[in-house]
């Protein structure tokens, strides 16, 4: 487990041993965290290709919208295992990485309120230009 640790944090002895303190006085073991993020990005994984096999549904869009949405935000949780949370919105939102994460995050937010406000617009505006 020490050489897992090692490998995701590819940091040296000093660093490791401050890394091994926090670690220990965190709520999680290590091998929690690690086990927890794998359940977690696997069911993210799974969530967004489950999305994309129900696209070929009637209203299937939908389900797409909401099970790619949330197998992507469980991918991103997932991270959140060995990080933290804090942490890791800390490096979502640095500088470098500001753009990138706001344009996801919003790319989330308008696929589905592309999917449950705007088709029903489109629908209504439709259906009124066709009556």
């Amino acid at each position: 487990m020490e050489k897992l640790r090692r490998v995701l944090t590819g940091q040296d002895d000093e660093e490791q041993v401050l890394t091994a303190q926090v670690l220990d006085a965190s709520t999680l073991s290590f091998g929690t965290r690690v086990r927890w993020f794998a359940i977690c990005f696997v069911a993210g994984i799974v969530c967004s290709f489950l999305g994309t096999a129900l696209l070929w549904l009637p209203k299937g869009i939908k389900l797409f919208a909401v099970f790619y949405t949330l197998g992507n935000i469980a991918a991103l949780a997932s991270t959140c295992f060995l990080m933290g949370p804090l942490k890791q919105l800390k490096a979502m939102f640095e500088p470098k990485r500001l753009i990138a994460t706001v344009v996801m995050l919003l790319c989330l937010i308008l696929t589905l309120c592309a999917v449950f406000w705007v088709q029903s617009v489109v629908y209504s505006f439709c259906k009124g230009c066709c009556d």
